[in-house]
């Protein structure tokens, strides 16, 4: 059944979650703030500053106007940097009210939001009264859009507390080359979709130093392990850091020149300043706000995150990324099951 979808956020992933429901028969409206971008995707059909060469479906529309991008919509999808999910929300609550509809909503953003440590769909029935939404879910997993965008397979996870409505996200989604699964567990998947970045981000700062292989799979093998501890603190099912928005998205993440987050370590362990890395990438790094919560988060639950803890202080303190590494090797000695 063909649906009405706003997407809300123009980014690279936002935009091509917009490609995918309109080639799938989705009457789908793309909104983006920025006017110039809004132009070229009608004009165009071309995202050019986030997805180089790619041509998106002429039947995808585009607005700068929120109001007409929700006009009627069955489910809006939030697919904006964690940061900003807040102040696009109470912007949707009273439109949606506006135009008396009550729609499903549902996020692909990968944050956790500092000072409140919220993850987003807490964000979300924050913002949006009940009365203006039907549900709220999330879309998740190893994907990135430059893949996507090349055709790859592509598999990932929708999630809900009530499974009737993860399984309408999949069937919203599903295409012979992008495969959804269903869970349950949202707080496993957003923490787990999250927390990735900051590996990501320690990865990514390894290969600039010059390490090999060896060092690439202990820090996201042990740094899968600080994500499960955080995440099952809050209650989350231990087997969804084993499943796709878990060690799937981290393996990604973590290993692909594709991803910021990677890109943005990489250039911190080139030595590059936090500063001239963040003004270099000319997009938004969504672990370096993410380290900074999650850091605090498990010093308010008292869970031990030694690598978040190291990406932190280089990140937030100007620790020497060396030097953090050194008293990472250093720490006593532990069960690897403790």
């Amino acid at each position: 059944m063909t649906e009405k979808i706003a997407v809300l956020g123009a980014g690279s992933w936002g935009s091509m979650l917009a490609n995918i429901l309109a080639t799938n028969g989705h009457d789908v409206r793309l909104w983006s703030y920025k006017t110039a971008q809004v132009d070229e995707l009608n004009t165009d059909h071309t995202n050019s500053k986030y997805l180089k060469d790619f041509t998106f479906s002429d039947s995808l529309v585009a607005y700068s106007d929120m109001r007409a991008a929700l006009a009627d919509v069955d489910d809006v999808l939030f697919v904006v940097p964690a940061q900003v999910t807040r102040s696009v929300a109470k912007k949707v609550n009273p439109l949606l009210a506006q135009l008396g509809i009550k729609p499903n909503l549902i996020h692909a953003s990968k944050g956790i939001e500092e000072k409140t440590y919220q993850r987003m769909s807490e964000v979300l029935a924050d913002e949006i009264d009940p009365a203006n939404r039907h549900s709220i879910s999330v879309i998740s997993g190893p994907s990135q859009a430059e893949d996507v965008a090349r055709g790859d397979i592509t598999l990932v996870t929708a999630a809900s507390e009530n499974i009737q409505d993860a399984e309408h996200i999949q069937s919203l989604f599903m295409n012979p080359t992008f495969r959804v699964y269903t869970n349950d567990d949202v707080i496993g998947v957003e923490i787990g979709a999250a927390l990735k970045n900051i590996i990501a981000l320690g990865a990514g700062a390894l290969v600039g130093l010059g390490y090999g292989d060896n060092a690439k799979a202990s820090l996201i093998t042990r740094g899968l392990a600080e994500i499960s501890r955080l995440g099952t603190s809050f209650g989350a099912n231990p087997l969804t850091f084993i499943g796709l928005s878990g060690v799937g998205d981290l393996i990604v993440t973590a290993t692909s020149s594709d991803s910021r987050n990677w890109r943005a370590g990489n250039q911190l362990g080139h030595g590059k300043s936090l500063q001239a890395v963040v003004d270099n990438m000319g997009m938004v790094i969504e672990g370096v706000a993410t380290t900074r919560a999650a850091y605090e988060l498990a010093k308010q639950r008292g869970v031990e995150m030694p690598i978040t803890s190291a990406i932190y202080h280089v990140l937030y303190d100007n620790a020497d990324i060396k030097e953090s590494i050194a008293q990472l090797m250093q720490r006593e000695g532990r069960s690897e099951l403790a």
